[in-house]
């Protein structure tokens, strides 16, 4: 039963940070989580094509920022700025307060989990083999600098009568080390023969840095009971 635990959830606070940063209490902290769903799915509806891989929002009195993460900017932003229009109109109307939109290049998207994933399931859809696509991916990652990937898909592979798993892997992927930098996602296929699930860890290497650094500002800080 063990080796459930989520890989970003493990590390939060200690190496990675929070896609929403807000503070709300009682319904208005269900209703502003609806509504960071709700922005999410409505830039990826927009621009699907644009390489959209995480999406980060921020709430002030008055205002909220969103932050687009994408691998292609030039789709997102449109020909004379008509797709950010078309965007921030509808963040403003989902919103009902001004938005800032902020548009940011990924710089390696061949390491990008949530990408890898998903052009793992696009290649699925259009019945590419699975190991195909697996190595594929696996290869363009340690070739733009990843020190480990592993990829596993789950479900009737290939049409098979008995649904399954497969995965394969490709240098280090140390999932229990806290400073280890792992990028995790998932996404499914919707085939001919039902669902398939792939999920994708990338290992870009240690941020041991940044931990110690954390680790020292809270040294001689004491809660009394």
């Amino acid at each position: 039963m063990g080796r459930k635990v989520h890989p970003i959830g493990f590390r939060l606070v200690v190496s990675r940070g929070w896609q929403g940063r807000w503070f709300a209490e009682g319904a208005q902290y269900r209703d502003q989580l609806k509504q960071d769903m709700s922005i999410r799915e409505l830039v990826q509806n927009i621009a699907p094509k644009a390489g959209v891989s995480r999406v980060d929002i921020e709430r002030f009195p008055g205002k909220a920022k969103v932050t687009v993460h994408t691998a292609k900017p030039g789709i997102l932003i449109g020909r004379k700025g008509e797709g950010v229009k078309k965007v921030r109109e509808g963040l403003t109307e989902l919103v009902g307060k001004k938005v800032d939109l902020d548009i940011k290049e990924l710089a390696s998207p061949d390491t990008d989990a949530y990408l890898i994933a998903r052009n793992i399931a696009d290649q699925l859809v259009r019945r590419i083999a699975y190991r195909r696509a697996m190595k594929r991916a696996i290869q363009q990652a340690m070739r733009q600098g990843a020190l480990g990937i592993k990829i596993q898909v789950s479900g009737r592979l290939a049409g098979a009568e008995m649904a399954r798993t497969v995965w394969l892997r490709e240098g280090r992927v140390p999932l229990q080390t806290l400073r280890a930098d792992i990028d995790f996602s998932r996404a499914e296929a919707l085939t001919t023969y039902g669902r398939i699930g792939i999920k994708v860890w990338v290992y870009k290497g240690d941020m041991k840095q940044e931990i110690e650094e954390k680790v020292e500002s809270t040294e001689g800080v004491y809660v009394s009971e």
